[in-house]
């Protein structure tokens, strides 16, 4: 599959107001299922396993809506490599509308406690998976690892041939994707570019030490990116009806749909920096949108949403 999205202007009032240009980068239609920033953060780690004879398949983990899972599942199915999910919560999830679909493409579901799932990256958790799932690679929660960054690091080069920008915005959950865009970044032959990461989850600040762990050692001196901790909603998944209305309404007036987990935060961050003068006149901006529309399933499989204000989002049928 390829791994290539296109850059669209969008047009909003703001914009004229401020003299600036706004663009998105729409990661979001790079695959109908495997969309945003997930294929780019699988795709080196899929081609590891499948150049590594004695990796027999692929493990990961995420919570019962997980947009990570999704994709890892479909990838996984895909490329024709068995799959593990490691799933945080109850099994009464296992036919809800993410999970469901993970189990459709051939992913064994396992279910942990939040106790248990908090010890994912814990060394005797790990021992245990590799004693229960021998031979199948590991891949961390929301894909973040050393192979991620080169995927991501091609949003970069392909913006570089696309549109003239100053700054680029993007959402972070784990961190992965804010590390490849420094990573791309650093290898461009024009100046570097301000990279904004917008964190999604409360308490966030910790993320920076792990940004700089997954940065190859050429990318540590890139010293314009930021990651912005004040902006979470009140925290993972969380959000207002008037957060939500005010995506809606976004959406409406550029015609490119967010969803209110992750891209959608970036949004609003965004429209909040730009009331306060943050940008400068004439300044080219990129949002990354990094997908996640699948995630509306279970927010409107659960009555949070209602699927009338998101028309982008598509349920996915066995047809």
């Amino acid at each position: 599959m390829t791994c290539s999205s296109i850059t669209q202007e969008i047009f909003h009032p703001l914009w004229l107001a401020k003299n600036i240009q706004v663009f998105v980068k729409r990661d979001d239609d790079i695959h109908p299922i495997i969309s945003g920033n997930k294929w780019r953060k699988l795709k080196f780690n899929l081609k590891h396993i499948q150049k590594t004879p004695k990796l027999k398949g692929a493990l990961s983990f995420g919570g019962s809506y997980s947009n990570h899972i999704h994709a890892f599942a479909f990838a996984c199915f895909q490329e024709n490599i068995p799959c593990v999910g490691i799933i945080r919560g109850e099994a009464d999830n296992i036919n809800n509308y993410t999970l469901a679909w993970a189990k459709h493409w051939g992913m064994k579901l396992h279910f942990v406690d939040r106790k248990t799932y908090r010890r994912r990256q814990h060394a005797d958790f790990i021992a245990e998976l590799e004693n229960l799932y021998p031979n199948y690679f590991i891949i961390p929660e929301g894909g973040s690892n050393k192979l991620a960054i080169p995927g991501v690091a091609e949003v970069i080069t392909e913006l570089n041939q696309q549109v003239g920008f100053d700054t680029i915005l993007t959402p972070v959950g784990s961190g992965g994707t804010l590390a490849g865009l420094i990573t791309g970044d650093s290898l461009a032959s024009n100046k570097q570019h301000k990279i904004l990461g917008v964190a999604v989850l409360k308490g966030a600040d910790y993320l920076r030490h792990e940004i700089q762990k997954l940065l190859p050692e050429h990318a540590k001196s890139h010293n314009n990116w930021q990651l912005l901790t004040g902006y979470h909603c009140g925290g993972y998944a969380k959000f207002s009806d008037e957060d939500s209305e005010k995506i809606i309404e976004f959406n409406k007036l550029t015609g490119v749909d967010f969803e209110p987990i992750y891209s959608g935060k970036m949004i609003l961050t965004f429209l909040k920096l730009l009331k306060q003068g943050y940008f400068k006149t004439g300044e080219r901006i990129v949002l990354l949108h990094t997908g996640g529309l699948q995630g509306l399933g279970g927010m409107i499989e659960r009555g949070i949403l209602n699927k009338s204000d998101w028309p982008a989002f598509k349920p996915l049928t066995s047809d």
